[in-house]
């Protein structure tokens, strides 16, 4: 039996790609590109590079504009916002478990060796 595909799984499949964690850097750092401007960054071919686009556009993490004969691509928060969301319980445990060390350490005497 094939399990559903969740929104998370979608993002967390799209984030597992170094090339796609890096098409969201180059736009989080330099705002909306032409596609010709993100492909230019990477040595592959166009149609492999157009597949990792289309892995973001899915996951909601880009969008696709066009202006003109270029398509735009811009970074979008909803795919993002899965990632965050699924990770949220993860960041109260060590929230939690670094109170209890800063607890610890400021209970011990400050003059022990």
């Amino acid at each position: 039996m094939k399990a559903v595909e969740t929104d998370a799984d979608k993002a967390f499949a799209a984030l597992a790609s170094p090339v796609r964690r890096e098409v969201l850097r180059l736009l989080r750092e330099a705002g909306p590109q032409p596609v010709n401007e993100l492909a230019s960054h990477f040595a592959m071919a166009r149609p492999s590079f157009s597949e990792h686009l289309r892995v973001l556009r899915e996951a909601g993490m880009v969008s696709e504009t066009k202006a003109g004969r270029q398509r735009l691509y811009r970074l979008e928060g909803a795919g993002l916002y899965e990632v965050q969301e699924w990770l949220h319980p993860y960041e109260s445990f060590w929230r939690e478990n670094l109170r209890g060390l800063n607890d610890l350490l400021d209970a011990l005497d400050d003059d022990e060796p």
